[in-house]
């Protein structure tokens, strides 16, 4: 019973290596466009690792079986799926950036800046596990939670928005992966989703970002989780949480 968690995490980890299988499969050069199906499905691969990462937690809980071994597993697991596979996201999506344009005879220096967020996920994850105090707010976004953006991208689709035009342009990508890794190594105070009591006025920024994520995935459907992201990360802006949960 005291290693079904552990499972749990390692099915994360599996999920993380299957999207990375499925992301290396893309290639804009085979006439696919953001709709492939080899980056689809690495995203999905993603989210589906990203509900895995919730449920771990919960099954530790549920059997009582929470351990040192288990917190580091997580982050190893994390590393890959929320750190490494939307890595190679981005490198994919840069070569599509690069892939019509002839002036750049070897894109791979220019793809390679990709790589600075999985960097940025392993640092705050080795933070994270050396600081106790990140139990009701976070220091720095979670990685999970940039995992999920950007593996939300590809998928996202909002009525004529021409999501593949815009990923055509390097710089947006390169200005995402810098904005993204500050905000996971930075101390930044970022509030968690643990509700510490009962009180509306103790958890009023956690009610208004449920509240976002409802509407907006209704409104916007995968295109809502950047839009949650940024609502989450005003809202710590804001509304600062401090160390015993209160705001």
């Amino acid at each position: 019973m005291k290693q079904i968690p552990n499972l749990f995490t390692l099915l994360n980890l599996f999920f993380g290596c299957v999207a990375i299988v499925f992301i290396m499969q893309y290639n804009p050069q085979g006439g696919l466009n953001l709709s492939g199906i080899g980056l689809m499905l690495g995203s999905l691969f993603i989210f589906l690792a990203a509900v895995i990462d919730f449920l771990d937690g919960f099954v530790a809980r549920l059997f009582k079986a929470t351990s040192a071994m288990g917190e580091q597993l997580d982050s190893l697991a994390d590393v890959v799926s929320f750190g490494v596979a939307p890595g190679m996201l981005l490198f994919k999506m840069l070569e599509l950036s690069f892939s019509n344009n002839p002036e750049i005879s070897n894109p791979l220096w220019f793809q390679l800046p990709a790589f600075i967020l999985p960097c940025a996920a392993a640092w705050r994850l080795a933070k994270f596990n050396l600081d106790k105090e990140q139990r009701y707010y976070f220091k720095g976004v979670p990685t999970p939670a940039v995992g999920l953006v950007i593996a939300s991208l590809p998928l996202a689709r909002v009525g004529n928005w021409n999501i593949e035009a815009f990923f055509k342009n390097p710089y947006i990508i390169y200005t995402i992966i810098i904005l993204l890794s500050y905000l996971m190594v930075s101390n930044i105070p970022m509030m968690s989703l643990k509700f510490k009591s009962k009180a509306v006025k103790d958890n009023i920024d956690k009610i208004l970002i449920v509240v976002i994520a409802v509407v907006a995935a209704i409104v916007f459907q995968w295109a809502a989780v950047p839009i949650v992201f940024v609502a989450y990360v005003l809202l710590s802006l804001f509304i600062r949480p401090d160390q015993s949960g209160s705001v």
